[in-house]
């Protein structure tokens, strides 16, 4: 599959993208890689996200995801 969208790496282990024209954090963890046609996923922030004809989407905001230690 070839991703449309640009994406990067920072030295912190987190990515980011443009989503549109604007540069978005993608997720750490979260962040499934590689990515494949249809993958979604929730930030640490609750920013959520599909990949749909090849591009990062950003499909809406929901509470962030709650973590038990």
């Amino acid at each position: 599959m070839e991703l449309k969208t640009r994406i990067w790496m920072t030295g912190a282990l987190e990515w980011y993208g443009y989503i549109g024209d604007q540069e978005m954090f993608l997720g750490q963890r979260s962040f499934p890689n590689p990515l494949e046609e249809g993958d979604e996923w929730t930030t640490e922030i609750g920013d959520m996200f599909k990949v749909i004809d090849g591009e990062i989407r950003l499909m809406g905001k929901t509470e962030p995801p709650r973590k038990f230690w």
